[in-house]
């Protein structure tokens, strides 16, 4: 089954999805932290008989199961029956391929297969018309994808979504009536069915089936007006995709979401007008539109999604209302021309990517009520000049800040455990860092390249100092190593150019690979007793430093003190 977020490139997708593995009573679940739901993942040895339950518990959290994923169950010939929750709001037709469930056919009925009030699949033996009964709670996705057979069905008003490709490919099917119930339709819901292409059913570049927008076509003019005497109420997912023809759009005030990648790579799409109606803006809604400059969300937005502005390269400011607590993964990512944006009061949560390559960005003020940043959540923000962290925030993730390079003042808060992989990297104006006592790990590559950088207190917390954390910040002169730390990492202070002075504490047991490689400028290290090793070109081409006299107990690497003074 093909779905949206296989056009997303591989390496966004890997990057920025925030959802975690966890066994839950011998099935696997992928976690969502912002929503707090569940979905039953890949299960490739699942037998016997299983019950999926409305909740699970992990760890501290309880998870809603909400959905079963694309294959989930695929080829376990040996899963006979299976009990679903009546939580889930989607399911699709593969997760049950080549299962004992469906190969059995006592399980199915006028060729529908059931499971707990849901239509999982349909095979040629159904009738032409179908009238789903009341108190079916949900149709799979893919459930009737290229059944030739069906040529009318009636929905039940207990149906709330037709699924990515439930329909796709059913070239007989003329007559669908759709409930005012169903709220959202997915991908390629109709693609290749006999409605879609019936050339009668579009009008003006759109397909419509009832008071829903289902498709366009190339024939969609610049400046779409939606229908009149019908009111639009619901837009389906991909609706608009690729429609290099569209310019402007005002969404009607009967719409109360714009669902996934809806405006998908519309590139020559400059402005969306939106209603205060909209509570929802679905992932990548607007993915790629690189010459939109207006689309001015309502207060009233609840969500929006993961990459739902990604690449807007000509948006330059958006004000994000208060009922808004999780910003999704890459929501801003790449918007260059971003050069102001007011965060909820409310705001929890800044998943991955959120803002990167935001360059343009110059000032943002993270509130009170922030309690996670994932990684790269301010990556490559270039005119971002000071950054002020919350008290709530017990840890930088990785690449926070990495090619800030105008960034000159950070204000950590009390309570600072970790600093992340190459969280400052590459900031290149970052003058003064001043760690909280209980930071106790700097994470590899921390403060690389940080050239202005001239004073750090390392505290006496600190266990774990990484590989390259100082690497290449040339203007540091003199550093006094924590008296916790027991092993100074590879390359942690390579060269670093104006590096004079060195005080190693008196627990130091190891100086890994190049720790202090090219420190041209350093003249004095005091070894004392209790190290026990010295690595390979841990003082390479330290040109001034006297090479010591150590005790023999010390090992030296190769090339340790090559290029010093003898």
């Amino acid at each position: 089954m093909r779905r949206f977020i296989l056009f997303v490139s591989c390496a966004v997708c890997s990057l920025y999805l925030s959802a975690t593995e966890a066994m839950y009573q011998d099935v696997r679940y992928l976690l969502d932290d912002n929503y707090l739901t569940a979905e039953v993942g890949l299960n490739p040895s699942a037998s016997g008989e299983l019950i999926i339950p409305e909740h699970i518990t992990v760890g501290q959290q309880t998870y809603t199961v909400t959905a079963i994923a694309d294959r989930a169950f695929k080829g376990c010939k040996n899963l006979r029956t299976i009990v679903l929750p009546r939580t889930l709001e989607r399911v699709y037709r593969s997760a049950f391929d080549g299962t004992g469930i469906m190969l059995n056919r006592d399980n199915w009925t006028d060729g529908c297969l059931w499971i707990d009030s849901m239509l999982i699949a349909t095979d040629k033996t159904i009738k032409p018309r179908m009238v789903i009964p009341e108190g079916t709670r949900l149709i799979a996705a893919g459930a009737f994808q290229g059944n030739k057979t069906l040529v009318r069905i009636d929905l039940p008003t207990s149906v709330t979504r037709i699924d990515h490709e439930t329909f796709r490919d059913c070239k007989s099917l003329q007559k669908i009536t759709i409930p005012a119930t169903v709220t959202s339709i997915g991908e390629d819901a109709f693609t290749g069915s006999g409605i879609y292409l019936n050339e009668n059913k579009w009008k003006k570049g759109a397909l419509y089936i009832d008071d829903c927008l289902i498709a366009t076509n190339n024939d969609l003019p610049a400046n779409f007006v939606f229908k009149n005497k019908i009111p639009t109420r619901l837009i389906a997912e991909r609706a608009f995709a690729t429609r290099k023809s569209l310019r402007t759009i005002e969404l009607p005030a009967t719409v109360t979401a714009i669902p996934a990648a809806a405006f998908y790579a519309c590139e020559n799409l400059t402005e969306v007008r939106i209603p205060t109606t909209v509570t929802r803006v679905g992932n990548f809604a607007f993915y790629g539109c690189a010459l939109l400059k207006a689309a001015t969300l309502p207060v009233s937005l609840e969500r929006l999604g993961m990459g739902a502005f990604y690449g807007c390269v000509n948006l330059k400011e958006q004000v994000l209302g208060d009922r808004l607590e999780v910003l999704e993964s890459a929501t801003f990512f790449a918007c260059r021309n971003i050069h102001h944006l007011l965060l909820p009061a409310r705001l929890r949560r800044i998943e991955a990517g959120v803002f990167a390559g935001c360059a343009a960005l110059e000032e943002i003020q993270l509130p009170a009520t922030l309690t996670y940043l994932g990684d790269q959540a301010l990556a490559g923000c270039a005119a971002l000049r000071e950054l002020t962290l919350p008290s709530s925030i017990h840890s930088l993730p990785k690449q926070l800040c990495q090619g800030c390079s105008r960034l000159y003042r950070v204000n950590l808060p009390d309570g600072l455990y970790a600093v992340g992989d190459e969280a400052f990297e590459g900031c290149l104006m970052l003058e003064k860092i001043w760690l909280p006592a209980s930071t106790f790990r700097i994470g590899q590559r921390a403060f690389r390249n940080c050239q202005m950088l001239r004073t750090i207190n390392l505290v006496d917390h600190i266990h774990m100092l990484e590989e390259g954390a100082f690497m290449e910040c040339k203007m540091l002169e003199e550093i006094t190593l924590p008296a916790s730390l027991k092993v100074l990492s590879q390359g942690a202070f390579a060269q670093c150019v104006n590096l004079r002075r060195v005080t190693l504490n008196a627990s130091l047991k190891e100086i890994k690979e190049g720790a202090f490689c090219q420190c041209r400028s350093l003249r004095e290290v005091a070894f004392n007793d209790s190290l026990q090793s010295i690595g390979p070109n841990a003082f390479l081409d330290c040109s001034n430093l006297r090479q010591p006299l150590l005790p023999t107990h010390i090992e030296i690497g190769k090339n340790a003190f090559k290029g010093t003074r003898k």
